[in-house]
């Protein structure tokens, strides 16, 4: 008896959905295909869809329909990639297809006679393509706790939606209070003020700093800070660390909750204020200390004495050790029962 795969489409912008297409993806015990131009060997890869050669222009934006987000005219990537997927759909003839994130690629698949579940980010996603996209989905994922859903959610989009965090690498959880003040910069946005970061080290002399990801150099960098430049292993650096501080990406706030780790939060600008939306659920529950701007070099001993006195258990409310396998055995479930021809072919 074949087993038909399930495919899961990531999106290119940041690392956070290449991680959670993999933890899934270990999670479920039938095949899963990743498609997108970030997958490289691991899945089928797609021909690039970037504003490169030619760009949306105000006509195209004048005639796009509402239930997209990105539709150029006249793109050969977009064109290749369009054909790639339905090919592909039509050979493997997929059990589901998982979309993180797009709403065209979501629409592609339903329109392709595949049953979709689109991962739903944080934030105030009631635009007419998001809704539309949700509307046309089996069931929505939504890769965080229910304590940070935005305000103005409509009511039939969390009726839909299953909520999953701690959908990220588990590492061995370590109570590392000697360990460094970790600096983490994520792929999605800007590079760190490298200057920021070494001011603040220079007012904790006595903490070692170290920082991840994309940082620029600072002039003059202070003996207790370590620029270790982007790394595969943040999961690892972050179970090391005494105290973390990053924005209020999807993925860092999943892992930082996951490995437990004091965290301070400093979230940035993003399209329908997704940062925004996790920062004041961390907020609200007092699970971390927020700041919307980088703070003043004088505040940090005081951040850093504040974010090690919370109280663990309320990271603790805010994360699933057994996340991936919890949904894993829902969306088997899923599969399993929306036909009988799904998974024998």
């Amino acid at each position: 008896m074949h087993m038909r795969p399930i495919g899961y489409y990531v999106h290119h912008h940041g690392a956070g959905h290449l991680t959670r297409a993999r933890v899934i993806r270990d999670a479920l015990s039938c095949p899963v295909v990743l498609l997108g131009t970030s997958v490289g060997d691991e899945g089928l890869a797609l021909d690039d869809d970037l504003p490169v050669a030619r760009i949306e222009t105000p006509d195209d934006i004048a005639i796009r329909p509402n239930a997209l987000h990105y539709a150029p005219l006249d793109h050969p990537g977009i064109r290749r990639r369009v054909a790639t997927v339905t090919q592909w759909i039509a050979d493997a003839r997929p059990a589901l297809m998982i979309v993180d994130v797009s709403v065209e690629m979501a629409m592609l698949a339903r329109l392709a006679s595949v049953p979709v579940l689109y991962v739903r980010l944080a934030g105030e996603r009631t635009d007419a393509a998001h809704l539309e996209a949700f509307r046309g989905a089996r069931a929505l994922i939504a890769p965080y706790p229910q304590q940070f859903e935005a305000e103005g959610t409509p009511d039939w989009v969390r009726q839909k939606t299953r909520y999953c965090p701690g959908l990220t690498v588990q590492q061995e959880r370590k109570d590392e209070d000697d360990g460094p003040v970790l600096v983490v910069a994520g792929q999605g946005g800007s590079a760190f003020d490298g200057e920021q970061i070494a001011d603040a080290a220079r007012t904790c002399p006595q903490v070692a700093w170290r920082a991840i990801g994309p940082v620029t150099p600072p002039r003059n960098c202070p003996s207790n800070l370590t620029l270790a430049g982007w790394t595969d292993r943040a999961n690892r650096e972050i179970a090391q660390a005494s105290v973390v501080v990053g924005a209020a990406g999807d993925g860092l706030v999943t892992a930082v909750l996951a490995a437990e780790k004091p965290f301070i939060c400093i979230p940035q600008p993003r399209p329908f204020d997704e940062q925004i939306a996790t920062a004041t659920g961390l907020d609200c529950a007092q699970a971390a200390i927020v700041r919307p701007t980088w703070p003043l070099p004088t505040e940090w001993p005081g951040l850093i004495d504040a974010a090690l006195r919370i109280d663990p258990e309320r990271r603790r409310a805010l994360s699933d050790p057994q996340g991936p396998q919890k949904l894993a055995r829902w969306i088997e479930g899923l599969v399993g029962l929306d036909h009988p021809d799904m998974v024998a072919a």
